[in-house]
């Protein structure tokens, strides 16, 4: 097993365990966790599709690049991919019996994309000139990112689940926020792309826009966690008690 593959998945690995961690009153069986990772990896085969069907609409990068990169990031990457994950997100956790309290949503929707974010990151990876600068790039940045949306998503989810006379409002909030997000970061990093290399001027917007893109995954990070703060109160509060990460290891799907 190459080092540049390996290097593509221990990001995963990572925030796989981390998010195992953070669930502390009820742990969720491994084997719903196994085959909630394996949908978010097939979830890229419906993704790609759609992404390919909707990407014959792109203008072009030549002549309209902030436009181009705004429509690749919003509808092409956000819309396709955070809508195929929620799909089958709710296909596969929405009548489980063991989607029974509040950080559920936010563990298998991180589950789900990490799934889907392992696919996509082995394939740039594998795929790049430089693997493993490509694999560092991507571990440190396009890997959480998938992970920040899968907290949004799960979280809203969550909402949705305990609160069926809002669910309608919440589900489309789980859908509408990390497309969002998603649209937002990949927008920023395309439409900078699609400047470079041209004169001094959009050398300058492209600082900017890189600056506004470190905010942006700062605070990313800073709302991720604090909703995951958030539905872990919410989970004690509904009166589990507290078990050790590692108790509750049983392989039920």
């Amino acid at each position: 097993m190459s080092i540049a593959f390996i290097s593509a998945v221990v990001p995963v690995i990572v925030l796989l365990f981390f998010i195992y961690k953070k669930d502390k009153y009820q742990p969720e069986p491994l084997g719903k966790l196994i085959l909630t990772f394996f949908v978010g990896c097939l979830s890229v085969i419906p993704a790609v599709l759609m992404e390919s069907v909707i990407m014959m609409a792109a203008p072009s990068a030549e002549y309209m690049p902030v436009l181009n990169g705004m429509f690749n990031g919003y509808l092409v990457a956000g819309l396709s991919e955070e809508l195929c994950k929620l799909l089958l997100l709710l296909l596969v956790i929405w009548k489980s019996p063991h989607f029974d309290e509040f950080f559920d949503g936010i563990v298998y929707a991180a589950y789900l994309s990490l799934g889907f974010a392992c696919v996509e990151n082995i394939g740039y990876v594998m795929s790049g000139g430089d693997q493993l600068m490509t694999a560092l790039f991507r571990g440190l940045l396009a890997v959480p990112a998938h992970f920040l949306f899968a907290v949004t998503m799960g979280y809203y989810v969550s909402l949705a689940k305990f609160d069926p006379e809002h669910k309608g409002s919440l589900l489309f909030k789980a859908f509408l926020y990390p497309m969002l997000l998603h649209g937002t970061y990949d927008a920023l990093l395309m439409v900078s792309d699609n400047l470079g290399g041209g004169d001094s001027l959009n050398a300058v917007i492209c600082l900017i826009l890189f600056a506004v893109f470190i905010i942006f995954d700062i605070r990313l990070w800073r709302k991720g966690l604090k909703r995951i703060k958030r539905m872990q109160e919410r989970s004690r509060e509904q009166g589990f008690d507290r078990l050790h990460p590692f108790d509750g290891f049983m392989w039920d799907v």
